[in-house]
């Protein structure tokens, strides 16, 4: 996976817009690195942002810095992210930018960007970048004339995009008679998944489809998953979904309400892909973070299970590598190579209800054939990132829980990439030990560490 960069983390750059470094000046400094590694004659550069109020000052900023380099740009305004990686292969793109950060409260804003091929960078690429944004190597490269880039807006876009989304995804898939709940949290898909899901026969219920700039994820959508929990029963809905920002990951409940992760979700699809023949390898990719029980789960049915890092891309690394089609992670990104190259929420929730759907079942039963393991998730605010190799004390009580856990159970400590946390996880076959194990973890670590 290779080192790291500074300014990007797991998923591009990130932090609070107007401040370094989210900030207009090195929006244009990342746009002029762009163009100087992707751009190619006659294919524009692909912009699309969410609903922050950052946001069309940060794609001005962008253009500006492509467009100064003599590259084209294609301005699609409000998309999900994984409407870029489709819309950039479609318009031609010579590389795709998404202006978000996902679940991020509205404060915040982000860079990312996708290969001409949908693809996002790995960290060697990301590394090259953030030399020519940080360094003068691109300073006397500018168009003048005739050879400055153009900026064009394309009209329409979310309504074109959920056009083609039916076409691409939604072929032979009718929901007449199906009610769907769907909470956009204010953010990017807060027009295209209700009306993908209604242009295939969908009755649906949109919350929180009214962004104001300031509104988003505020209360609302993956992180608050209570409010679909609730509207579904209300609405005799057969499924809730509640997108993240970006839309690139979905949370989702079953007719009763009860909520399921990204793990459930891929167990639901990867085993209906199993029993189909459709599932590349008879092989699923998940993360590090996932449930031991999907290994299981897989394994009764035929199949394995393949763990990456934490990070969409990573997870897609590792399908490209072995040729798979299904991976995700336990926060709700799911990959189905077979329609998009990124996460995608709205491709994800067309699956379950085409399975749904083709098995006559409701999720509540479908859901059924994974027996996840008992799971605590704590996260701790940082002042600073140390790294766990300079932290001896805390990975020493890390292995020596580990190793009193045995078969038992199992320990995951990492940083957040996209925010200033520790991520503890404790896994075990006995509920009754999480919490005293994740106590004397956590006493660990801020005794070490500063914490906030």
């Amino acid at each position: 996976m290779g080192t790291p960069s500074r300014l990007f983390g797991t998923d591009g750059i990130r932090g609070r817009a107007n401040e370094y470094p989210m900030t207009p000046a090195l929006a244009v400094a990342f746009g002029r690195a762009v163009a100087a590694k992707f751009a190619q004659p006659d294919r524009p550069v692909v912009i699309g942002r969410d609903t922050r109020i950052s946001g069309p000052m940060l794609e001005q900023a962008v253009a500006e810095g492509i467009a100064s380099m003599g590259a084209d740009v294609m301005l699609v305004g409000v998309v999900p992210t994984p409407a870029i990686a489709f819309l950039t292969r479609h318009l031609r793109g010579s590389a795709g930018i998404v202006i978000s950060a996902s679940h991020n409260p509205f404060e915040d804003n982000g860079l990312k960007i996708f290969n001409a091929d949908g693809l996002k960078c790995d960290d060697a690429l990301e590394l090259e970048l953030e030399g020519l944004i940080l360094s003068d190597a691109l300073r006397n490269q500018s168009a003048t004339g005739g050879r400055i880039g153009r900026v064009e807006t394309w009209p329409d876009s979310a309504a074109r995009y959920a056009d083609l989304a039916v076409e691409a995804y939604g072929q032979g898939l009718d929901l007449r008679g199906v009610r769907v709940v769907v909470d956009a949290g204010h953010g990017a898909a807060y027009e295209t998944t209700p009306s993908v899901l209604r242009a295939l026969g969908a009755e649906v219920r949109a919350l929180n489809a009214e962004p104001n700039g300031t509104n988003i994820n505020d209360g609302c959508g993956s992180t608050c998953p209570d409010l679909i929990q609730k509207a579904v029963p209300e609405f005799s809905a057969q499924i809730g979904l509640a997108h993240d920002g970006d839309a690139d990951r979905l949370i989702c409940c079953d007719e009763t309400g009860s909520l399921l992760d990204g793990d459930e979700m891929l167990a639901v699809i990867a085993l209906d892909w199993l029993k189909r023949g459709r599932l590349a390898e008879n092989t699923l990719v998940a993360t590090v973070m996932s449930n031991l029980g999907l290994d299981e789960c897989l394994a009764a049915a035929g199949g394995k299970l393949l763990r990456a890092a934490v990070g969409d891309r990573y997870v897609l690394e590792l399908m490209l590598a072995h040729n798979l089609n299904v991976g995700g992670e336990q926060s709700g990104h799911v990959i189905l190579r077979d329609y998009n190259t990124t996460g995608d929420g709205l491709v994800t929730a067309l699956e379950l209800l085409r399975i749904m759907k083709s098995r006559g079942e409701p999720l509540s039963r479908l859901r059924l054939a994974l027996r996840k393991y008992p799971q605590l998730l704590v996260n701790v605010k940082v002042r600073e990132r140390i790294p766990l190799d300079q932290l001896p004390e805390v990975t020493d009580t890390v292995k020596a829980v580990e190793k009193e856990l045995g078969t038992k159970g199992r320990i995951l400590l990492r940083y957040s990439g996209t925010e200033p946390k520790i991520r503890l996880l404790v896994e075990t076959r006995d509920e009754a030990l999480l919490q005293p194990v994740a106590d004397r973890i956590l006493a660990s670590i801020r005794n070490h560490l500063a914490v906030l």
